[in-house]
């Protein structure tokens, strides 16, 4: 029997929908689940800064999101999908509040694609407003 290759772009378009979910919710389940075991994620700002190597350091970082947004965080629009064979970028808008404070921002994250999982994750943001 032959087996397709999962499609990079609806890999990562079903990545994003979880962690919208996740920004939203602060369930974050989903979006663990297509990880692999050694993924890998740089984040520009605060304690997870730079390079961070693991699920568990994922499941703190996704906490400590959850935490600093305890009401969520909405995608209002996604201005741009960029992708090739093994890598998809998504440009986004999102709002909500930061420690009390209104917030809006542009965001960039790219995810990296390995069969049917999440491999690696990198986020660039700040050009809207306050930024943790």
């Amino acid at each position: 029997m032959t087996q397709t290759k999962p499609n990079t772009i609806e890999v990562a378009q079903q990545a994003f929908k979880h962690l919208s979910h996740g920004l939203a919710t602060g369930d974050w389940n989903q979006l663990l689940d297509m990880l692999t075991d050694d993924f890998t994620f740089w984040f520009p700002v605060g304690p997870f800064h730079g390079l961070n190597v693991g699920k568990d350091r994922v499941r703190e970082f996704f906490q400590y999101v959850s935490e600093t947004f305890s009401e969520g965080i909405t995608i209002t629009s996604v201005d741009r999908i960029t992708s090739n064979e093994t890598t998809v970028v998504f440009e986004f808008r999102d709002e909500g509040t930061l420690r009390g404070e209104p917030y809006k921002n542009r965001v960039a994250i790219s995810l990296d694609i390995r069969g049917d999982k999440i491999c690696a994750y990198r986020e660039y943001f700040g050009s809207d407003g306050k930024s943790y």
